[in-house]
């Protein structure tokens, strides 16, 4: 390209937009397009200013409009970039910190369409929706060496407790008013470390419209919401997590987006991001538009924004929402709402193909970080590699587990022994996916109650049924994920209006609760056995699943190696159990390492007086035994003790 002709779209003697990039972006893999689109402060030929870029291959013409030039929509008309349907344009005099919009008229009808930007690092905080240029390279990290630690990890054989926080609702100021990203540095990140979790997970902090939403509807893929702060601040809470070594998941949507009109809906006055059938362009449930993933640029879209969250924010990984939404073309459709795929059948093609080369993409350039898929059907090798025909995730959530589990420990345990199953069925198939074991926001919303509260009997059966569930949690394989609020035993549902229920610490039962989950995340954390083999069979043994009657299990926990091991017994009646007898595979002293009915946790603090001496009396297959004292509604774990 001549730089006297066109100097608008150079920098540096060399075209801003290469014919190169050009290339990836049109086949779909420029995985950085992020530094060519949108908008990028620099200096052009000893001029200061900002170069846009938008892609609207619809459009007839384009302006971009915006604070420097009060916007109007005469004053900087973009050029196409060839035929690629890119729209460019160098704005001498704009800065950071102007902000913006692209003044779109269509060429199919000739309407006008006000848009923000598609690629935008920054937007006015809602009900504002103008796009803010901003400099998102001036932040210098600090967390280099938790980046070169992550770079070697693997995360399948480390303890994960992910703590899964919104960070609108997690704590407010007095006033109701949010806490901004470094606030919440100083406050979530030391609360979190003390817990003794591994990881936060946020709900989406992508740029959203709508508080309700959760940021589930998602209008902004390349910007923290500026509700709390500046994408600088984002940074820094992401580089406090990491130098205090707590890990940061983002959820990340690509499943749909909503339809506000000055976002990606019909975009240069055609359905650009969204699929033109009505039949394939609409979930009903969300009121939401669905990507048209057989679009070489929109994938490019979604692909660069997964790219940019773990390139630009150092984030750990990404856990996806909704994936059965996208694998299925009738997911929550009747016949004759949805298109079958080229073969008659109800597979979303083009989604599956999108979501193994994500996978693909973030594994081969980010080693360590982790994808994670919030997928509730039966769809086979979610987590297996797609060189194995697999989805390729690093992990699932266990949504079965997770349902079973909730459901037994709502029913009043003199029913219990009639839903024993719901104990057992999850083992079947524990270790057929990398399992996450959730319990998430989904659970305590749209009155299904909170954890606390869904549990049956009065308070103190309340409390000691939560502790019961958490032990059992922490005791099944698979990694975990706890709500928050469900940490000291929220009583409200969560409510994204207000902040949760910390003044309910003033009680003892809450603070005693919360002492007990920080207790489990230090055990898990300490003990190989309980992390190291949480997907291979060999990690886990039953010693006991056939006590329906008493609603009494027990099982093994077993670490790489498996001399290192733990026992977990558990009662779920609150009748007390005396000389109860569990085989066990060696003799020696069994050390009680945790009670989950200790008085310490709010419990009865019945129990063994620290263990027990194992007996030469087979059972249950095993050639020794114990005979134990088994607590009201209680989780025991043993460890044998060693010279």
């Amino acid at each position: 390209m001549d730089k006297e002709k066109d100097k608008g779209s150079i920098i540096f003697n060399e075209p801003f937009i290469t014919d190169y990039d050009l290339y990836l972006f049109a086949e779909g893999n420029h995985l950085r397009v992020y530094e060519k689109l949108g908008s990028h402060p620099m200096e052009v030929e000893g001029q200061r200013g900002v170069h846009f870029a938008v892609w609207a291959p619809n459009a007839e013409e384009i302006s971009v409009i915006g604070s420097f030039n009060n916007w109007n929509p005469e004053a900087h008309k973009m050029t196409p970039v060839g035929s690629s349907g890119i729209w460019t344009i160098f704005v001498p005099g704009a800065s950071e910190g102007d902000l913006y919009k692209y003044h779109i008229k269509s060429r199919v009808n000739g309407i006008i369409r006000v848009k923000t930007d598609p690629y935008g690092f920054f937007f006015e905080d809602r009900p504002k929706t103008a796009t803010i240029v901003y400099d998102i390279d001036k932040y210098n990290w600090n967390d280099s060496e938790w980046m070169e630690a992550r770079r070697k990890a693997n995360y399948l054989q480390k303890p994960v407790s992910i703590y899964e926080v919104h960070l609108g609702s997690w704590m407010r100021k007095r006033n109701g008013e949010f806490l901004s990203y470094r606030e919440l540095a100083d406050r979530l990140i030391p609360y979190v470390v003390d817990m003794g979790f591994t990881h936060i997970e946020l709900l989406p902090v992508t740029e959203h419209p709508l508080d309700e939403s959760w940021g589930y509807q998602c209008t902004g893929y390349f910007a923290p919401t500026s509700r709390y702060g500046t994408p600088e601040d984002f940074m820094y809470f992401v580089d406090q997590c990491h130098q205090a070594g707590i890990g940061v998941i983002l959820d990340w949507v690509p499943g749909h987006f909503p339809r506000d009109d000055y976002a990606l809906r019909f975009f240069d006055g055609t359905h650009l991001y969204e699929h033109e059938d009505p039949r394939r362009a609409e979930h009903k449930d969300w009121g939401t538009l669905i990507f048209n993933y057989s679009r070489n640029e929109v994938r490019n879209f979604l692909l660069s924004s997964a790219f940019f969250w773990l390139d630009r924010y150092h984030i750990d990984g990404l856990r996806v929402d909704a994936v059965a939404s996208m694998l299925y073309l009738d997911y929550s459709k009747k016949e004759g709402e949805w298109v079958p795929n080229i073969y008659g059948g109800k597979e979303n093609l083009e989604a599956i193909d999108f979501l193994k080369r994500f996978n693909e993409v973030m594994h081969l350039y980010w080693p360590g970080a982790v994808t994670i898929a919030e997928e509730s059907t039966a769809w086979p090798g979610v987590s297996r590699p797609t060189y194995l025909g697999g989805l390729g995730f690093t992990m699932k959530w266990n949504m079965g587990w997770m349902h079973d589990i909730l459901e037994y420990f709502s029913k009043d345990p003199i029913f219990r022994k009639y839903h024993h199953s719901n104990l057992t069925f999850s083992l079947l198939y524990a270790f057929t996916e990398n399992f996450v074991l959730p319990l998430s926001h989904d659970e305590v919303v749209h009155g299904k109650r909170s954890l606390l509260d869904k549990m049956p009997g009065d308070i103190w059966q309340k409390f000691a049924n939560l502790r019961a569930l958490y032990g059992y949690m922490f005791g099944h394989p698979g990694k975990k994920l706890l709500f928050m609020g469900g940490e000291f035993g929220q009583w409200s549902e969560w409510n994204c209006n207000s902040s949760l229920q910390w003044d309910l610490l003033q009680s003892e039962f809450h603070r005693k609760l919360q002492r007990y989950v920080k207790d489990l995340n230090c055990l898990y954390r300490t003990e190989p056995s309980l992390f190291e083999v949480d997907f291979e069979h060999q990690g886990f043994e039953w010693i006991d699943f056939s006590d329906a009657e008493q609603s009494i299990i027990a099982f093994m926990r077993k670490a790489r190696n498996p001399d290192n091991f733990l026992i977990f017994v558990c009662n779920f009646t609150p009748i007390p159990r005396y000389r109860y007898i569990i085989g066990v595979p060696e003799p020696g002293f069994y050390k009680e390492i945790l009670n989950s009915d200790s008085e310490i946790y709010g419990g009865s603090n019945m129990g063994n007086l620290g263990g027990v001496n194992a007996k030469l009396n087979p059972i249950h297959g095993k050639p020794y035994s114990l005979e134990l004292t088994l607590p009201p509604l209680s989780v025991l774990i043993f460890k044998p003790e060693r010279p």
